[in-house]
């Protein structure tokens, strides 16, 4: 094996270090060399030499082949240790899924025992293990007379391995639904959470409802008990939808279960319904009362709605009388609080008197109304809550999830089941009894006794008697066995000398009926339960009237109650906006609005952003703060920096994102006015110019097309503009309290036409403080000048507001109604074309299409005449510094 490798090794060594050389090769050159010469002294000498070489190569061989043998044996103990280090990772590896293995095994069976034994109910009775053991230990114990609560549990932990607290717990739970367990002694209050008494002050029993319907050992399947040592039954024969009359919830792993209770009238009705094919519609039914929505039930699939009921006292006081299901007395008081902590309701005090009844009595402050406060209660607190629906039961060892029909239809087909299987045992009973009757009646009337005083052995008795019946097999139901010969043995003397044959024909007869009323029941057995469930529903039907009154209410919408007395107040000078903002006027009047609504924050520049109402956020310089509302119309004026041309543009703002910043107006353009009313109408006053035939453009805004948010706006003008005057202020198109108004209230009565106000209010830039406003009388058609506020503009700077003349330059100025102007609408694509666009289809007045081309530099002209403050009939004007960035709050 050395030899084999060291030759393997070898071959794989390089040429210039030397082979070795085999023996028998040499000798085979050796041979050859010899018979190649003649000599022979010389072949001996050669050879001699030769020899001489082969020992020392054999030398050598040895040498190399210890050396190989060497290592190999360290190759061999590599590969040991190799081996060794692979079986022991095999090992990990075999250990580690070991591990695993017995991790996932015992998850599983933990898993299924939480959900087959803990958490979730049996479809066929409705209960969960801990009550099934808990009616079986009442069912054994009883007698008609209460059992101590703290004797039951300790009963019951005979079957229950989970200890006493649970097992108290799940019976009190189970007691307080009524249906099952009749108690004596306080088992809590559902309505306030109070908990039980302690279980040694306690008694409870079955009630009759219990005894009819839960049990019979005759059907019952049964299983050994957790240690062994008893019998407990597997489900019981639950005659009532057990299931949907209790409710249930239970989280389990990876799975959760909430059954509402359903009412149990109802419940059985919808049974009959089903045995006479006819149509149903279940709703739950809740110990509270309450009101429930149920619009959205499907069928246990859905959710539902559920309502306290309130009552007004009067204007001041309201009175919650029942309760959301899901509610208790404490936990609705706290969340009443809790809502007028954060300032969404308002009262002065709240107090709670439940006894046997709901009754939480709230008393409301000044200025604060009962029909309100309701609508609030439910809007903002538990009064008002959803509650999900998951009907998830075991079926057949496995956890599924069932709908309310689903789960009634399974309940009825059990319920036939069990009647069938009582009638079969019952009319198995009654066939052994007349077989009983039958034969004792021919044993005693036919004397057969009397053939047995002779046989002094117990067969040939048996025998004797068996002989002596057979004469009479034709009156029997069935063949005589031994086990009957034994019965009419055992009948004592006293009973055959007194034995009455009428009596006991009588008997047999009325046997005879019964069995064949039997018969008839099982060949009609949908007709038998239909008269058992009406027997139920007679008996106790009137112990469980609904208590829920089921109506379809409108969710109640927040915005529309919410109080609008959120203060919204605007730093001009830090540029802060917010409910905790400190206004830098104290007496600018603060934005009142509610905490839903939507801000429209539109700085002079075009951009525009909507917000929520902040408590205090940094807007930087805006101009104008408004509540947003999808319906309103903006009517602007603006103007571009550069070419001082004026522009028209109305626009709505219905859908946004919230924070993202829109462009109202094209780049290097200023918005000056900005309108909310409608049929707003105001007059863009010109620098004088002697040769233009007309001093002012009228604008109408409701004439002109509605643009979308990023388009252009209409031209107006590209003369200077001195002033703008408003000739009719048109009608609020928002809430009086949202929409911005200058004028004050003797103006407001004095009608639109003949008072025209701005629209906005202006603030100088930096100050907080209002912009001067200078009027000039003005005779129009000799009747007396009324006020106007506008703004002057000089050179395209802002300018205070001012009022205007009709007469300018010394010239009559044509009518508002006379100026000629021709509008077009043109759509959004046209409106981001250049200023070639905006002239062909824009509003355009018949004096700007007829001025001769020196129009611009007399625009210029007159811009400068206007800085200088020397131009014909503008020295009433006031200049003003422009300032890019004023503030403006319009509420």
């Amino acid at each position: 094996m050395a030899s084999g490798k060291g030759k393997k090794k070898n071959k794989g060594l390089p040429a210039d270090e030397g082979q070795e050389l085999n023996a028998d090769a040499f000798d085979d050159e050796l041979a050859a060399a010899s018979a190649a010469d003649g000599d022979g002294d010389a072949d001996a000498d050669d050879s001699d030499e030769r020899r001489d070489e082969k020992t020392r190569l054999d030398a050598d061989n040895a040498d190399a082949g210890h050396d190989l043998d060497a290592e190999d044996a360290d190759a061999g103990h590599e590969d040991a240790e190799d081996d060794d280090d692979g079986a022991a990772g095999a090992d990990d590896d075999e250990e580690d899924d070991g591990i695993r293995a017995l991790l996932a095994t015992n998850f599983i069976e933990y898993a299924s025992y939480v959900v087959k034994d803990r958490a979730i109910p049996d479809v066929d009775d409705g209960l969960k293990p801990v009550q099934r053991r808990i009616l079986y230990c009442l069912h054994r114990i009883d007698d008609g007379r209460y059992h101590e609560v703290a004797g039951v549990i300790g009963d019951t932990m005979h079957y229950h391995p989970h200890g006493d607290q649970s097992i108290g717990a799940a019976l009190t739970v189970l007691a307080n639904k009524e249906y099952f367990i009749d108690r004596q002694g306080n088992f809590g209050n559902i309505l306030t959470g109070d908990g039980a008494a302690a279980a040694r002050y306690i008694e409870c029993r079955l009630t009759p409802l219990a005894r009819e319907v839960l049990f019979n050992e005759d059907i019952t399947e049964f299983s050994e008990s957790y240690d062994g040592r008893s019998l407990e039954p597997v489900r019981l024969p639950c005659k009532v939808p057990a299931l949907l009359m209790l409710g249930s919830d239970g989280i389990a792993v990876g799975m959760m279960t909430r059954i509402f209770p359903h009412n149990f009238r109802e419940l059985l009705e919808a049974q009959i319904a089903i045995l006479e094919d006819r149509p149903f519609q279940l709703y739950p039914d809740f110990q509270q009362g309450g009101i429930m929505d149920v619009s959205e039930y499907a069928d246990g699939a859905g959710r539902i709605r559920l309502r306290a009921r309130i009552e007004a006292d009067g204007d001041k006081k309201v009175i919650i009388r029942e309760l959301p299901a899901t509610m208790t007395t404490e936990s609705l008081i706290a969340s009443i609080e809790r809502a007028a902590r954060n300032n969404r309701i308002k009262i002065a005090a709240i107090n709670d008197y439940t006894a046997k009844e709901v009754a939480i009595e709230i008393s409301l402050p000044r200025n604060v109304y009962a029909e309100e406060t309701i609508r609030e209660l439910y809007a903002y607190t538990d009064c008002e809550v959803t509650v999900n629906s998951t009907l998830r039961v075991i079926r057949e060892q496995v956890p599924v999830e069932m709908t309310v029909s689903e789960v009634l239809r399974r309940n009825t087909e059990m319920l036939q089941g069990f009647l069938r299987r009582e009638l079969e045992i019952e009319r198995q009973k009654q066939e052994d009894l007349f077989h009983e009757k039958t034969l004792a009646q021919i044993f005693i009337e036919n004397r057969i006794y009397k053939r047995i005083e002779k046989c002094e052995t117990l067969e040939l008795v048996m025998k004797e008697t068996r002989a002596g019946l057979e004469r009479f097999r034709h009156l029997l139901r069935r063949d005589i066995t031994d086990a009957d010969i034994e019965k009419l043995l055992q009948i004592p003397i006293r009973r055959i000398s007194m034995f009455d044959i009428r009596k006991n024909e009588q008997e047999l007869a009325s046997l005879l009926q019964d069995m064949a009323a039997t018969e008839a029941n099982l060949a009609q057995i949908v007709t038998y339960t239909i008269a058992y469930i009406r027997r139920l529903l007679d008996k106790y039907g009137a112990q469980f009237p609904r208590r829920t009154v089921i109506e379809n209410f409108a969710p109640v919408d927040v915005r529309k109650i919410a109080r609008r007395d959120v203060k919204v107040y605007h730093d001009r000078l830090n540029h802060f906006l917010g409910t905790n903002v400190k206004g830098s006027n104290k007496d600018a009047a603060p934005l009142v609005c509610t905490e839903f609504d939507r801000l429209v924050l539109l700085r002079n520049d075009g951009a525009c952003r909507v917000i929520s109402v902040p408590e205090k956020e940094y807007i930087g310089p805006t101009k104008y703060v408004m509540l947003w509302d999808k319906d309103q119309i903006y009517s602007i004026l603006y103007r571009d920096r550069q070419e001082g041309t004026w522009f028209v543009k109305r626009f709505a703002v219905e859908q946004f994102t919230l924070g993202r910043e829109y462009q109202i107006v094209p780049p290097n353009c200023l918005i000056e006015n900005l309108y909310t009313n409608s049929g707003v109408v105001v007059s863009l006053e010109l620098a004088p110019n002697n040769r233009r035939s007309y001093h002012s453009v009228t604008v109408d805004f409701d004439t002109y097309a509605l643009r979308s948010r990023g388009a252009r706006g209409f031209k107006l003008t590209q003369y200077p503009v001195t002033a703008v005057n408003v000739i009719k202020r048109g009608s609020a198109a928002m809430p009086q309290e949202n929409a911005a108004d200058a004028g004050t209230d003797e103006e407001k009565a004095r009608g639109e036409d003949e008072t025209p106000v701005a629209d906005v209010a202006a603030t100088q830039s930096g100050s907080g403080k209002d912009a001067p406003a200078s009027e000039s009388a003005a005779k129009q058609s000799g009747k007396e000048p009324s006020p106007v506020e506008s703004t002057a503009k000089q050179g395209g700077k802002d300018a205070p507001s001012a009022g205007s003349s009709t007469k300018q330059g010394g010239k009559e100025a044509p009518p508002a109604d006379a100026a000629p102007k021709t509008k077009a609408t043109r759509d959004d694509g046209d409106a981001q074309r250049g200023e070639s666009g905006d002239n062909q289809a824009g509003t355009a007045d018949e004096g700007e299409q007829a001025g001769d081309a020196g129009s611009a530099e007399q625009a210029k002209l007159d811009v400068e005449a206007i800085k200088k403050g020397a131009a014909k009939g503008m020295s009433r004007l006031r200049k003003l510094i422009d300032e890019d960035t004023p503030f403006f709050l319009e509420d």
